[in-house]
């Protein structure tokens, strides 16, 4: 999943700390979620991109639809002026390096 989002400067620290208490409780119990990253656009500090990446789309939409899911992100989606959501699925991946 990819969610991109404008957060004005003054609302940058209200933003990235309700990502933080969001990121931490899927991490550590929605079932389906792998990983996900906050990203800040080189060139516009305003625009940011989350990934988060799920076992299967399934997984993603029953988190979505829950109540939960909406308690939780209200904080974070309170800082955005702009949110865009786009969905791709896995077509192709290279796979992971071993260690040396």
């Amino acid at each position: 999943m990819v969610f991109l989002v404008r957060v004005p400067r003054e609302r940058t620290e209200a933003f990235l700390a309700a990502y933080e208490a969001v990121r931490h409780l899927v991490a550590g119990g929605v079932a389906g979620h792998l990983v996900d990253q906050v990203c800040r656009s080189s060139s516009d500090p305003e625009q940011w991109l989350i990934t988060s990446e799920w076992a299967s789309l399934a997984d993603f939409e029953t988190w979505e639809r829950s109540p939960e899911h909406r308690d939780l992100v209200r904080p974070m989606r309170e800082c955005f002026t702009d949110a865009r959501s786009l969905r791709f699925l896995i077509h192709a991946q290279t796979p992971a390096t071993s260690p040396a």
